[in-house]
């Protein structure tokens, strides 16, 4: 079975992606494992059209309806390996032959199991600042972090609130500049490991440390760094990756070194936003298409 493109990765840039390149009444093939980063987020607060916020189910179940709707075929899966004559393999051991790729595989999240985070996410607790700082503002707010990644997190929520307090979980260390600059904002650190979000239907009420305190906060973020860049298979088939594992595309058409092969979303961008991934699955698909009509 052949496809015109096959879309690795159903998250947010590949299912934009699908519903442009099904709408150009291309033959596309989606294959996603279903467990992508946004489908942990309960609500993106600071996408247009939507005031009071958005969960990433929600967009990701309506996005495959509407991505069905255009003709686009869907598989639950993995893909493990990419092979020389663009014949796609899954974990299962299906394969598809296809003239284009789009890996739009994602990150995937490194978080501690503290019962309490996974129910909180987009909606008490956060990771993005650029996304969510405005939601701490006048707010007590945790940072819940590791070590640099933590501290840096800290400091940059001082743009939007006064009271942060920093629970360095693990105890990693920190630079003598980076502890003068804590000092220096008044954050407070905690060298404490966090055992539990308490919280109502994922609003955060507390957090519990493994020595038993507990901290009223109403907001937290969480820095732990070494989110997983899901690059593999695409660097396994020649695909340039700068040094975190971001796999490297042209700025305006998002293809890769290797002729046919785009890539969109997370796996490129670092910054992470929604918003990003949306464009960059639509600039993708675009010359994809154009690729596709021979217009290289």
């Amino acid at each position: 079975m052949s496809y015109d493109c096959v879309i690795i990765g159903g998250g947010i840039s590949g299912l934009q992606a699908g519903i442009m390149l099904g709408r150009y009444r291309h033959r596309v093939l989606m294959i996603d494992s279903g467990r992508g980063r946004s489908s942990l987020c309960h609500r993106y607060n600071n996408i247009i059209g939507f005031p009071d916020g958005v969960s990433g189910r929600k967009l990701r179940q309506d996005g495959i309806k509407q991505a069905q709707s255009s003709g686009v075929e869907r598989l639950e899966g993995k893909v493990v390996n990419v092979h020389s004559n663009f014949v796609v393999e899954t974990d299962e051991g299906k394969a598809f032959q296809t003239r284009t790729i789009l890996f739009a595989t994602g990150i995937e999240e490194k978080f501690p199991p503290i019962p309490g985070i996974k129910e909180c996410l987009g909606l008490s607790v956060y990771v993005c600042p650029d996304c969510d700082g405005f939601e701490i503002i006048g707010k007590k707010t945790a940072v819940v972090g590791k070590g640099e990644a933590g501290a840096h997190m800290a400091l940059t929520l001082k743009d939007w609130s006064e009271e942060i307090i920093f629970f360095n979980h693990g105890g990693a260390s920190l630079s003598l500049e980076t502890q003068g600059k804590l000092r220096e904002h008044r954050i407070l650190v905690q060298q404490a490991e966090v055992a539990k979000f308490e919280h109502q239907r994922g609003v955060l009420e507390a957090i519990h440390t493994e020595d038993g305190h507990r901290l009223e906060v109403g907001k937290a973020f969480l820095a732990f760094g070494g989110n997983r860049i899901q690059s593999d298979v695409a660097i396994k088939i020649g695909a340039e990756a700068n040094d975190k594992g971001h796999l490297l595309v042209h700025p305006r058409t998002k293809m890769t070194n290797i002729c046919g092969v785009w890539a969109a979303g997370d796996v490129v961008d670092h910054t992470q936003f929604v918003t990003t991934a949306m464009g960059d699955g639509a600039q993708a698909a675009v010359w994809i298409h154009k690729w596709l009509k021979g217009a290289r």
